[in-house]
């Protein structure tokens, strides 16, 4: 609890309390009560961020999610090279943010990368950043390529803990595999799939390196997402009081959207992940 207070509970009193004030990150900040409050609710720009980050969240868990279930459940099984495998497919997870955007960024060039030399890979787009709808698909690329092993990590853990006597049960009742899937490991899965969810949500809400290496926000502010936003207004016009007032809001985003996930999802009235057995 003292550790969360400090690095936590400390850091967002004192980025509301800025949200009241104008500063420039040197001189005293004053004061301005709701004035950047006002600003932000007129803002055009928050909303088009606002709705770029909702398009980029929900698009890497459109992307990320089926294909982690599937990955993580396949690697649970004890199929051949299954191990080698599975080490291939979690390397991205190893990798820094910044080193996995500077490598899609130099793999995205329209001169010398892959829009180059496979065209057709691309439906003949010489530029995919060049554009909005492009450049948003390569943000949901890149996220789900570096974390979808995480969340099949996830999903392989929870995988191994069903119960084999469920699928022994199956099998004399006739149940094919994909049956077996959809009756047994889906559901039992319920816990990994709000805790993966949750994660992929906040993920999303709260995106900003990648969207800072390889967009760079544009083309334009296309892909201007909060954070994003927030960084620029912070550390590029040194306008503290009204970035942190876009934190503040960014906060309270995340952990609604999390507690919404939550509550709509039962998760806080399960017992364990062998409810109904």
């Amino acid at each position: 609890m003292l550790f969360f207070a400090v690095f936590a509970l400390v850091p967002m009193a004192g980025v509301l309390y800025l949200s009241f004030t104008s500063w420039d990150g040197l001189s005293t900040p004053q004061f301005t009560g709701l004035h950047n409050w006002s600003r932000f609710v007129s803002d055009g720009q928050i909303v088009d961020s606002t709705l770029v980050t909702g398009v980029l969240m929900l698009g890497n868990i459109a992307v990320q999610a089926p294909i982690s279930i599937l990955l993580g459940v396949w690697a649970a099984g004890r199929q051949r090279n299954r191990a080698v495998l599975s080490a291939v497919f979690f390397v991205p997870l190893l990798l820094s943010t910044a080193a996995t955007a500077v490598m899609w960024r130099q793999l995205l060039d329209p001169n010398f990368g892959l829009p180059a030399k496979l065209s057709w890979l691309f439906g003949g787009n010489a530029d995919p950043l060049g554009g909005s709808s492009g450049a948003v698909a390569c943000l949901v690329l890149v996220t789900s390529w570096q974390f979808i092993p995480f969340h099949s990590l996830l999903y392989q853990g929870a995988a191994r803990n069903i119960p084999e006597t469920l699928y022994q049960a199956a099998e004399i009742d006739g149940a094919g595999r994909v049956r077996q899937f959809f009756s047994i490991t889906l559901p039992q899965l319920r816990n990994t799939v709000i805790t993966s969810a949750t994660f992929m949500v906040v993920g999303g809400l709260t995106a900003f390196d990648i969207v800072l290496l390889i967009t760079n926000g544009g083309p334009g502010t296309d892909t201007a997402t909060l954070p994003f936003s927030m960084y620029q207004t912070a550390f590029r016009t040194y306008d503290y009081g009204y970035a942190s007032a876009i934190a503040a809001f960014l906060l309270l985003l995340a952990t609604g959207a999390s507690l919404v996930l939550v509550k709509l999802s039962g998760f806080d009235k399960m017992d364990s992940t062998l409810e109904g057995l």
